[in-house]
């Protein structure tokens, strides 16, 4: 009897953790990177900037942990509404970018210092820009990246990388000027090996950090009594019946004296309850409250 009642408790437990699993889950938190600024010497600016920005967004795709969206993607909703917002200057510049930018979080760069191998000896020739020698070379890269808050521009944290290699005998290397992040033969230098780690790194402090931010979506469109959101599948949620808070933002607080933004206060003003999920989005019903509307932000109901 005893075996008995143990059992069915413990069936109990697993049946109700089971069914909690597909809403209890962790959320993957929407990211976007922006193309790295590049504050090093030499040539080869936007290759760099663009390259390590593009190697990030890649990394933090094959992490399994976030949902990024592409850098081109990105540009091309900061372009439009460049082109279409001529007041954007009447708050600071970075808060009222960020409120167009579609992710939770933005990540910056600067890439402070991108050194190609140090010859210690022996001589090379250089052809189209890749340079063959007997000699040790080294490689040193080190990036600044920047936390932001995509709603208030505001700099949640920073955090500074870097990536050394280096490589003894036949050294192949890649003048800055002819850097390509995509090709096998950069990969193998110890330039492509320090910007590889420097990368690594920024993963993992970037997963550290946002592992602490709590998890956010948005309403997308309401028709009729059926609301639609941005959390799917893709975004960790599955099936049905999860519930959110919906939440609104006040007036933003800016410094009078620098623009920097400050925050603003946030109201809950009801909840919501999913019924079905696709990929990329999902429906919902209103659970409490009334009035919501698109823009509105969604956070978990712990």
């Amino acid at each position: 009897m005893r075996k008995k009642m143990v059992f069915c408790v413990s069936l109990f437990l697993f049946l109700s953790v089971s069914a909690g699993d597909g809403f209890c889950a962790q959320f993957k938190k929407t990211v976007a990177v922006s193309r790295f600024e590049n504050s090093t010497d030499g040539t080869g600016q936007a290759a760099v900037g663009t390259g390590m920005a593009d190697q990030l967004a890649d990394a933090l795709i094959q992490s399994g942990k976030f949902v990024v969206i592409e850098r081109q993607t990105l540009e091309d909703v900061i372009a439009e509404q460049d082109i279409a917002a001529s007041g954007r200057a009447a708050v600071s510049e970075t808060a009222q970018t960020g409120k167009i930018i579609p992710a939770q979080i933005l990540i910056k760069g600067t890439v402070s210092e991108f050194e190609a191998e140090i010859q210690k000896g022996g001589t090379g020739i250089t052809i189209s820009g890749i340079s063959v020698g007997s000699s040790k070379s080294q490689a040193h890269v080190a990036v600044i990246l920047r936390i932001i808050d995509s709603t208030s521009g505001q700099v949640m944290d920073s955090v500074r990388v870097e990536g050394e290699a280096s490589a003894k005998g036949m050294k192949i290397g890649i003048d800055k000027g002819g850097v390509d992040f995509g090709t096998e033969s950069f990969k193998k230098t110890p330039l492509g090996k320090a910007t590889q780690i420097a990368i690594d790194k920024a993963v993992v402090e970037i997963s550290d950090r946002l592992e602490k931010v709590p998890f956010e979506g948005r309403i997308v469109k309401i028709d009729g009594d059926t609301i639609y959101t941005n959390i799917g599948s893709r975004n960790g949620l599955a099936g049905e019946g999860g519930i959110f808070n919906v939440v609104t933002e006040g007036e933003a607080l800016t410094d009078p004296v620098t623009g920097e933004m400050l925050g603003a206060e946030r109201t809950k003003v009801g909840t919501i309850k999913i019924t079905s999920s696709e990929e990329k989005f999902s429906k919902a019903t209103a659970q409490a409250g009334q009035g919501f509307v698109r823009g509105m932000i969604l956070t978990e109901n712990n």
